[in-house]
């Protein structure tokens, strides 16, 4: 039988060699970190699309995109207020997103047990404002354009041109999904390689 005094006895820290037991600190932080985010869930938070790297402006987008198609399917959405063209208006990706944050909250582990109704209420909003933004965009289940911008007189920015409101018909719109993922992701790679390029000849124009 193991008595108290037959357990081992604990190692003597001041043994160990100093880097050895720093890494080994740091082993045990990062397996509680972990633990602790398993048990906790991440904290969804708003998600800013004009800031978000090449990488991960990707992996929002199909996690959004996945998102609204469980929820058009589980809640039996029609297309004036979630059209398949969705992602073609910022208007309707924003709100959307929203709505998937909102949801991600509400439904996190650690949510007080009347989150689930705080969710309907403001998807319930959320509808009204999409059937406007719908509407106001023009996208149909069947054909598309871009929402239209009215130019102000004397009130643009230099260089802004009005979108193509051309209608054109939906004809595959997983294809044009994957083709406006591919698109966005390059825009954000352009930008961010010339905001890298900036820095660069900035430092290097500071050199004596």
């Amino acid at each position: 039988m193991t008595t108290p005094n037959d357990a081992e006895e604990p190692a003597d820290l001041s043994s160990v060699p100093p880097e050895v037991l720093r890494q080994v600190k740091q082993m045990v932080s990062r397996e509680y970190a972990k633990d602790l985010r398993n048990q906790l869930g991440s904290v969804p938070r708003s998600i800013d699309w004009t800031r978000l790297s090449p990488e991960d402006l990707e992996h929002e987008l199909l996690e959004l995109n996945r998102f609204v198609d469980w929820l058009r399917h589980t809640y039996g959405l029609p297309p004036q207020i979630i059209p398949p063209m969705w992602h073609r208006h910022p208007e309707l990706l924003w709100e959307l997103s929203a709505l998937r944050q909102q949801w991600l909250t509400c439904f996190d582990a650690q949510a007080k047990g009347n989150m689930g109704i705080v969710f309907h209420a403001e998807f319930a909003a959320a509808r009204e404002r999409l059937r406007d933004w719908v509407t106001i965009s023009g996208t149909r289940l069947d054909r598309d354009r871009a929402t239209r911008i009215t130019a102000w007189p004397g009130g643009e920015a230099d260089g802004f041109t009005p979108p193509d409101s051309t209608e054109y018909p939906v004809e595959n719109r997983t294809e044009d999904f994957v083709s406006f993922v591919e698109e966005q992701v390059l825009e954000r790679q352009r930008a961010q390689d010339a905001e890298v390029q900036e820095i660069v000849n900035s430092e290097w124009s500071d050199q004596p």
